[in-house]
């Protein structure tokens, strides 16, 4: 077996491994690699090269992460990291057998998402303050994300070239560089055209930029935080006090979609699920919200 020499060197082929043959997003890559980290700074307070690790070591690196109060889920996806990372390994000749084979995962429940009510949407909504510039835009950007369900990194990422006003659909590219077409609201295509004529188009646009529809002050691409800036003070503004992010929009959109009877497959397609056990997710937070409608309001659950 080859011995690694070079660490850096083997972690940026594992992203390209990650990105090209795994198929996966550049920020799921980079999760992934951050994850490797995490294990190499481990096995080195223990004295063991990575090649060298054993199924032992690794137990106590997952045990490590349990007691260092990592939550269910984050140690799932570390784990899941690190058996990818031990594979790409055994690909590349670095170690005989993969030692993560026996490596168990913690049991993650099923999390059903915080969404808004079709009220709070509105409200959210109501309250943009559309006398400042930026109004014109950020309510472009909640009715496309609402709209569209769409993840935050498809929505700073999206071009004006991805957009087809007419046949009224966008053209997204979401996971591993995975395209799918998406109808969009005459709702979103009017407060986008008044973005583009009101806002954008006073705007110094950077180099590289010119093709990206949301732009920031300085004509530059917006990023993911600012989007989670500008949803949590409108939120404040709004007086909604759930757990509120751009993803929280997306899951609204799955949800109302289910609640007035899309078929769940078309969901699955527009949210850009491989699986349709991901889109399932949102069958269980509905009946979860009818089981709270009938004990709330059936007459025999308010009898004494």
């Amino acid at each position: 077996m080859r011995e690694i020499t070079d660490l850096a060197d083997i972690k940026a082929r594992y992203e390209v491994y990650l990105r090209i043959e795994k198929g996966l997003s550049v920020n799921t890559a980079t999760s992934y690699s951050a994850d490797v980290d995490k294990l190499v700074t481990f096995l080195s307070q223990q004295g063991v090269a990575v090649e060298h690790a054993t199924a032992d070591n690794l137990e106590a690196f997952a045990c490590a992460l349990h007691d260092v109060g990592i939550g269910p889920r984050s140690q799932a996806r570390i784990i899941s990291g690190v058996k990818n990372f031990y594979r790409f390994l055994r690909l590349e000749g670095y170690v005989a057998q993969n030692p993560t084979q026996l490596l168990a995962t913690p049991a993650v429940g099923r999390h059903l998402p915080e969404v808004l009510t079709l009220d709070e949407v509105d409200a959210l909504i109501a309250s943009i303050d559309m006398s400042k510039p930026e109004g014109v835009r950020n309510r472009a950007i909640i009715e496309t994300l609402y709209g569209c369900g769409l993840r935050v990194s498809e929505l700073v990422g999206l071009r004006r070239s991805q957009l087809f006003a007419e046949e009224e659909y966008v053209m997204v590219e979401g996971k591993g560089n995975k395209q799918r077409i998406v109808p969009i609201s005459p709702v979103a295509l009017t407060c986008i055209d008044s973005y583009l004529t009101e806002y954008r188009c006073n705007l110094t646009v950077q180099r590289g930029c010119d093709d990206i529809l949301f732009l920031n002050r300085r004509g530059g691409q917006l990023t993911r935080q600012m989007i989670f800036h500008i949803i949590k003070e409108l939120c404040v503004q709004a007086g909604i006090r759930k757990n509120i992010s751009p993803h929280t929009l997306r899951h609204s959109f799955a949800t109302h979609l289910l609640e007035g009877g899309a078929n769940l497959r078309a969901i699955q397609q527009m949210l850009g699920h491989e699986s349709i056990t991901t889109t399932e997710i949102y069958v269980h937070l509905d009946r979860s919200r009818l089981r709270q409608e009938i004990l709330e309001h059936h007459p025999r659950n308010h009898r004494p």
